[in-house]
């Protein structure tokens, strides 16, 4: 046992343990759907695996999700529903979206098995609709398991490579999202694949630090209601414990237009486990970049005008609304209002199943103006040039696709979003080779340490489409159990 309080994520020396309690082959911290696919395929190597998760139960930010993966390249699933794609289109399409700076080699690679990792995730017993959700939405109703998930089929991707839909949609009946959605049931199949592996779990458990021994990672410090143990990892620790987006002063010194937003994931999302990697040498990257969830359904941004508070559009409302967050948050500093008319929202409403209350109503756009603080001409300047161009199906500004463009007729309704808070999570964390190894800053691994999931900077380099964080983390997650129960 420890003793003494530890207030830091320090490393500590093998030397100064008195007593290991237990001991293990693979260490996983963190028990979402990281830790979950990185326990299964450990134990299916060989390896004796324990997990330690800091909440009561299994789930983190995974079980909170609406269950989409991002997936491709001609996965069983599209093909089924008729979908073409391919691994090339598929890596254009991400290289583009999720940059700038992304990790090539992870991207590469990831495209290129995809299709094998949905077929691992059917394995586990994982399920997939054969049915594609064509309208624009934060989550797809039941019944549906493939939809766009990241502007795939809107400008600029839409030129850069063939679109395809690519989130997919694990099933879960009588879903309600917001509430209890789909992935919920991702890990509720991945949790039971992982246990009768003969994975172990301990819950209500946190990992303290790492401790080291030559340069070498061979165990942790963790905490059980206050009891402190040492936990010996004979081959590896892999930390797979989530983001920063809970700690305000990790995002107050890397990502500080994050700060005062909604936290998209669980309390647990500390960044305990990125400082546990850096006291032993790793490095970070990206640590500025976070997902911003736009405060407003896409069914109605999809036919509306999103508007600065200067009263110009600055994006094409089609694209996919995380990418309209960021862009809203980081370039107009989350001053934003939508303006729509009466059509647009009960069309809206008959996607969303709920009524938009908005702050203004009139049919007076220069009355809508004074209210919104806009200078005299310019919203009705906005208008007029977007309803020209809609007539004739065009979008010459900025490319909205035909789809979606319609001119705007009184009354008008605007939705003041300068105050609404956006959902945020983190991209940034550790540096990891393709098999998880947590990497120093000249790129050599740190012994014994191995990193998955939202601890990590993976596909998502700073942009981000709905379901890579589940995509990545799974499956480089497996790539890490496999890589830990070598001792690689």
């Amino acid at each position: 046992m420890s003793s003494g309080r530890v207030n830091e994520a320090a490393a500590v020396a093998a030397s100064e343990v008195d007593a290991w309690a237990s001991e293990t082959d693979v260490l996983v911290v963190g028990f979402g759907a990281a830790g979950a696919s990185t326990a299964i395929e450990a134990a299916r190597a060989g390896a004796r695996v324990d997990a330690i998760e800091a909440a009561g139960g299994w789930g983190g930010a995974t079980a909170m999700s609406g269950g989409e993966i991002y997936l491709g390249g001609g996965t069983t699933l599209q093909k089924s529903c008729g979908v073409e794609d391919t691994p090339e289109a598929m890596l254009a399409f991400l290289t583009a979206a999720t940059g700038p700076g992304v990790d090539e080699a992870k991207l590469a690679l990831y495209c290129e098995q995809s299709a094998e990792h949905y077929d691992w995730l059917v394995g586990c017993g994982v399920t997939f609709e054969a049915k594609v959700w064509n309208e624009p939405a934060w989550e797809a109703p039941t019944g549906y398991g493939l939809m766009y998930t990241g502007g795939e089929n809107a400008h600029p991707f839409n030129g850069i490579a063939q679109p395809a839909p690519r989130g997919h949609i694990v099933h879960m009946a009588d879903k309600k999202p917001g509430e209890r959605s789909a992935g919920w049931a991702l890990l509720d199949n991945l949790v039971r694949t992982a246990e009768n592996a003969g994975a172990r779990v301990r819950y209500n458990t946190r990992a303290v630090r790492l401790v080291v021994d030559g340069g070498r990672v061979v165990g942790a410090e963790v905490a059980t209601f206050g009891e402190r143990s040492f936990v010996r990892a004979r081959t590896g620790v892999v930390l797979c414990a989530g983001g920063f987006a809970a700690n305000a002063t990790m995002l107050s010194g890397n990502a500080p237009s994050l700060l005062g937003q909604h936290l998209v994931g669980t309390d647990g999302d500390d960044g305990r486990a990125i400082r546990m990697g850096q006291s032993v040498g790793a490095a970070v990257r990206h640590m500025d970049a976070g997902q911003v969830a736009f405060p407003s359904d896409p069914a109605l941004i999809h036919r509306s005008l999103l508007l600065n508070r200067h009263g110009h559009r600055f994006i094409n409302e089609d694209t996919y609304a995380g990418r309209i967050g960021q862009a809203s948050l980081v370039t107009q500093g989350g001053q934003a209002f939508l303006l729509y008319d009466e059509q647009a929202g009960d069309e809206a409403r008959a996607t969303m199943g709920y009524h938009v209350q908005p702050t203004w109503v009139s049919d007076d756009l220069a009355e809508l103006a004074r209210e919104m603080g806009i200078a005299p001409g310019v919203l009705e300047a906005t208008v007029e040039q977007y309803d020209i161009g809609a007539a004739k199906g065009e979008d010459p500004q900025h490319h909205k696709v035909a789809r979606w463009l319609r001119p705007l007729t009184a009354p008008y309704g605007v939705l003041d979003l300068r105050h609404a808070p956006s959902g945020v999570f983190t991209l940034g964390g550790l540096h990891t080779s393709t098999d998880g190894e947590v990497l120093t800053p000249d790129r050599t691994p740190v012994p014994g340490l191995f990193a998955a999931g939202r601890t990590t900077n993976g596909i998502p380099s700073r942009g981000y489409c709905s379901g890579t964080s589940l995509g990545d983390g799974t499956f480089f997650g497996r790539r890490a159990g496999r890589a830990a129960a070598r001792g690689k």
